[in-house]
């Protein structure tokens, strides 16, 4: 890849008028090549602050290359240096990108110059064909000029969406119009998606409006347990009557602050796309804006983490600050991730038993994590009792009651308890009587022991009506027709999760024992091997396999 890109590049360079013979030799300088290809290289290898070396060091290529430009403003912004990304632009005099558009407009914007502002979008406008994102952050930086220079919501692209929505909901909160809370509800309560983010910024503007009593009502309905960072967070300081909390990160009266959460977005949007360097550079341009608002920094830590960048993702922790209590637990438990991976459970563990001592009072949702987490390192008495003390604390008839007692129950089952096991899963599906989950892993450890198989099928069926493309529930459902002997029940189900989770062990094996008792061996024999070769398959299941292969699956 890396050969392709440098001949390409000289290609482009080297027959470019600029560099023919006929020019001076000071024009072309195998250098400024060579130091330019290895800049884009250590761009894609997230070695940001060696590309920007390399960059400084081939300048002189900035203004006879067209991309030479959008690389270094993209390196530097993924470095958190905008301001120094603006300035190369104007100092170059050249604005041929979209990228380079954004930046001078955005640069208007923060210095309210919004008549300028509109100038630079007219121009940011004919690249909005570029793509999709190119045209809604068009539309939307369009609709914020209008509303901070004539101090009036908006004109919106009803294409645009849910965003749109935001954007309303933002843009009334600005104007301190009498219809806020009403867009922010209605985005909170909508069906369509995931807006409890939002309840961050409508709790945010009920405190900056001093309706205190308010904000405690509503912090009262929040779920702690299965709230995100954010939501938990915000519910802990309104706890503490931390109100100054909320204005000192975040206040949508404040101009930055509202482009800083719309570039969020864009970011999040990204990330979800798994267009990471996209992702990262809207999130700098984000902080840049509110460099207050640090909690958007965990999107960062989680896309460099997803690119096993690990060094970058611990440095952007670090960030995080010890007085909030939800994001300091928040790194402490990426970092036992990190140590996992990368040093094995018994380090991880290690870290994690030193690191909880520094949580005096804990909350529930970090009581729960810690459960979770010895859970994770298999560690099931110590997990047990951290269940029992968050089930001690929560209320009874809550579905949050039903799913700690549905994960203390599976820690039971782990341990060989199985009446107890019963007792927490039974108990949870008496709160949640449809939850596929519960009825999946109980029906599933009733099928391993051999016990109410009849009514297990059952239970897992019902599982499945409400999960139809749940890998785990679709083999369970087969793997139970397959213990009473119905094979043929079964190989349909089977291979449907093979289909859905097609490289892992269990439903492979599974998958094989079927099609063995229906005479296709040889077909059989593939799965198996299939399973010798994943990565996750454990040593005891490959000495199975082993056995499976030389004298089929034992007889049931």
């Amino acid at each position: 890849m890396y050969l392709k890109i440098f001949i390409i590049l000289f290609f482009l360079l080297y027959q470019n008028g600029a560099y023919s013979k006929a020019t001076d030799k000071k024009d072309f300088n195998q250098k400024y090549l060579s130091n330019y290809f290895s800049a884009l290289i250590s761009s894609n290898n997230q070695k940001n602050d060696d590309a920007i070396k390399f960059f400084n060091s081939s300048k002189f290529l900035i203004n006879k290359h067209d991309n030479f430009l959008r690389e270094y403003v993209f390196s530097l912004i993924l470095d958190g240096q905008v301001k120094k990304a603006i300035n190369q632009i104007k100092r170059s005099n050249n604005s041929s990108f979209f990228e380079a558009n954004l930046l001078l407009t955005l640069d208007s914007l923060t210095k309210k110059k919004y008549k300028q502002a509109g100038k630079r979008l007219n121009k940011l406008s004919t690249f909005q064909e570029n793509g999709t994102y190119e045209l809604v952050i068009t539309k939307s930086l369009e609709s914020y000029t209008y509303l901070f220079l004539h101090e009036k919501v908006g004109k919106t692209n009803r294409n645009l969406g849910r965003i749109d929505l935001i954007t309303n909901a933002f843009q009334n909160c600005y104007l301190n119009s009498n219809k806020t809370n009403s867009h922010f509800l209605n985005l909170i309560n909508s069906p369509e998606s995931d807006y409890s983010r939002y309840l961050f910024f409508y709790l945010g503007n009920i405190i900056e409006n001093r309706d205190y009593d308010i904000a405690n009502e509503i912090s009262k309905t929040i779920e702690p347990l299965k709230s995100s960072l954010l939501i938990a967070q915000a519910n802990k300081w309104i706890e503490e009557n931390n109100y100054n909390k909320f204005n000192h990160y975040f206040s949508c009266k404040n101009e930055n602050d509202l482009l800083a959460e719309f570039f969020f977005l864009i970011s999040n949007l990204y990330s979800s796309q798994d267009k990471f360097k996209e992702s990262n550079f809207y999130l700098n341009i984000s902080n840049y804006l509110n460099p207050k608002f640090y909690f958007n920094l965990s999107l960062l830590a989680e896309n460099y983490h997803l690119n096993d960048n690990f060094v970058l993702a611990k440095k952007i922790l670090q960030k995080f600050s010890n007085e909030d209590e939800i994001y300091h637990w928040y790194k402490t438990k990426k970092i036992i991730q990190f140590l996992a991976e990368q040093k094995g459970d018994d380090v991880a563990l290690t870290y994690f038993e030193k690191k909880i001592n520094n949580f005096k009072n804990p909350s529930n949702k970090i009581l729960y994590d810690i459960a979770n987490i010895y859970k994770k390192f298999e560690n099931y008495k110590k997990a047990i009792d951290y269940y029992s003390i968050v089930l001690s604390k929560i209320d009874k008839n809550s579905s949050t009651f039903a799913d700690v007692l549905y994960r203390r129950g599976g820690s039971f089952e782990r341990m060989g308890n199985y009446e107890k096991a019963d007792i927490d899963l039974l108990k949870s599906l008496e709160i949640r009587p449809d939850d596929p989950y519960s009825l999946n892993y109980l029906a599933y450890s009733w099928l391993e022991r051999d016990y109410k198989i009849e009514e297990a099928i059952q239970m897992l069926e019902q599982a499945y009506k409400k999960k139809e493309n749940d890998p785990y529930i679709t083999d369970s459902v087969g793997w139970g027709y397959y213990l009473v002997g119905d094979y043929q029940s079964a190989e349909k189900y089977l291979r449907k999760a093979v289909e859905l989770m097609p490289e892992d062990p269990i439903v492979n094996d599974h998958y094989g024992d079927v099609l063995w008792q229906l005479n296709r061996k040889m077909q059989a024999n593939y799965f198996w091997k299939n399973v010798l070769e994943f990565e996750d398959t454990e040593e005891k299941m490959k000495k199975d396999i082993q056995n499976k292969l030389l004298n089929g699956p034992n007889k049931i």
